[in-house]
């Protein structure tokens, strides 16, 4: 059990190493960094990657936003074998609702307790 938290903590952290180096070599913005992330594990997921990476890292490839990516695609291929084309759309949003909605009631709930400084 303790090297699943040692190969987690490697590879969540290469993912995160591999983000930094994108702020402070290639100085991107956030957004930027976020979205290349994104669409890198969108590419992965496509290529049959991701997946062995999870099985591999556990939290360690499901908690960085590149596993938002590797949902977004792996839903819409999942879904597009079953409802063709519509499935692309209808996936996508399938996989990813429940952590997306939770995001915004959380969000919220922080916003509703805490006050912000300004």
């Amino acid at each position: 059990m303790l090297i699943t938290f040692f190969w987690a903590f490697v590879v969540g952290g290469l993912i995160c190493v591999f983000g930094q180096i994108m702020f402070d070599v290639f100085k991107l913005t956030p957004a930027h960094t976020l979205s290349l992330l994104v669409v890198l594990g969108a590419i992965m997921d496509g290529l049959g990657l991701y997946e062995p990476l999870i099985a591999f890292a556990g939290a360690g490839a499901t908690v960085p936003i590149t596993s938002f990516g590797n949902s977004l695609v792996h839903g819409a291929l999942e879904e597009a074998q079953k409802h063709g084309l519509v499935g692309v759309l209808t996936g996508m949003f399938q996989v990813t609702s429940s952590g997306i909605s939770a995001a915004i009631v959380f969000g919220f709930i922080g916003a509703l307790i805490f006050k912000p400084k300004g």
